[in-house]
């Protein structure tokens, strides 16, 4: 959520880096914008971590909040007493294993957690709604040529989180049809890099290999996915934040399709453990779907001026590398690391 003290000039999202991409560090918001008002609305669940925010928690114009979106009562009190003009909702549960353990707990946090924010959004009159979703509501692409999607695919969620995600999507249009509520909807891909907790694929292996484990692939490892580093992620958001186009749906899609096999083989050849990667890789049985592929065309944002910089090994080896520093932020990380990770539901019904 943000107020704009002042309105600010669009951010150049794809410009050219005046450093080498190996010193390349993205500013956060709060430094980059210093006339809007940032607040984080967060109810802190398992994968959060506040030292993730230390660069930023002392800014004059940022401000946290703990807080559940679910809650209207809070949600409206903070939009009313902090004049917020703009949401950008990320807030969401995302990790698919857990989605088919924890089926309620997704329909609740991504489907009425939207709605709340939705009606607080048509009652305090904000002015831009940016609501963040997934690839994974198109479905899987169905083979290796299948061709990218487009932004006007029709939804075919295959797991209990995507679904949760489509449905959102659909509360999201109806808001901007029924009552001219000025929506923004994007579609991502895999996020990777610094900063994530550990039980997505990337800093999972990364952190099993540091701790002497195999690494954890499910099936024969051959479904693929397209990465995005997460520097790149947060210019396409600050693109779309002061360019898209009111109303209109953009995928942010990266350029490094890779199967879960090779980016095992990558993060064992970073790590300096080629000697040692047939003991270091373990094939156990697969989720209940999973999805062969997902694939998506980025014309619409990259039109916008926006493009992808960091080269995929780049970003393999700093995240790794930051990982071997501050993956001790996370103190429930075992929970992460097993080969299928499960938060059963605690609640019978919504």
């Amino acid at each position: 959520m943000l107020r704009e003290t002042q309105p600010g000039a669009p951010g150049n999202s794809a410009a050219t880096p005046s450093k080498p991409l190996n010193q390349l560090r993205e500013t956060p918001p709060p430094r980059r914008y210093p006339k809007y008002k940032i607040l984080n609305f967060d109810r802190l669940d398992y994968c959060s971590c506040l030292a993730n925010l230390e660069e930023v928690a002392a800014l004059p114009n940022y401000k946290f909040v703990k807080g559940d979106i679910c809650s209207a009562d809070l949600v409206n009190y903070v939009l009313e007493t902090e004049k917020i003009d703009t949401i950008m909702h990320f807030a969401a549960q995302t990790h698919v294993d857990n989605s088919f353990g924890n089926s309620f707990q997704f329909t609740r946090n991504n489907i009425l957690g939207t709605h709340v924010l939705l009606e607080a959004a048509k009652v305090h009159d904000v002015v831009r709604f940016v609501h963040v979703s997934t690839d994974e509501v198109y479905g899987e692409g169905e083979s290796m040529e299948t061709a990218p999607m487009i932004e006007d695919h029709v939804l075919e969620p295959t797991n209990p989180y995507a679904a949760t995600k489509a449905a959102a999507e659909f509360l999201v249009k109806s808001y901007h049809r029924s009552f001219g509520l000025p929506v923004i909807i994007t579609r991502g891909n895999n996020v990777y890099g610094p900063h994530q907790f550990p039980e997505k694929l990337i800093p999972k292996f990364t952190n099993q290999l540091a701790r002497g484990r195999a690494v954890t692939l499910h099936g024969t490892g051959e479904n693929t996915r397209n990465f995005l580093f997460v520097e790149d992620v947060a210019r396409a958001f600050d693109c779309i934040l002061h360019k898209a186009e009111i109303g209109k749906v953009y995928n942010i899609g990266g350029s490094n399709e890779q199967s879960n096999l090779a980016v095992a083989k990558q993060l064992i050849k970073i790590m300096g453990l080629e000697d040692q990667e047939a003991s270091l890789i373990s094939f156990v049985p697969d989720r209940a779907f999973n999805d062969l592929r997902y694939t998506i065309d980025n014309s619409a944002l990259e039109a916008l001026g926006w493009k992808e910089l960091m080269p995929w090994e780049e970003g393999l080896k700093r995240t790794v590398e930051w990982y071997k520093t501050y993956s001790v932020r996370y103190a429930n990380i075992e929970q992460a690391l097993v080969a299928h990770p499960r938060i059963e539901s605690a609640v019978s019904a919504i």
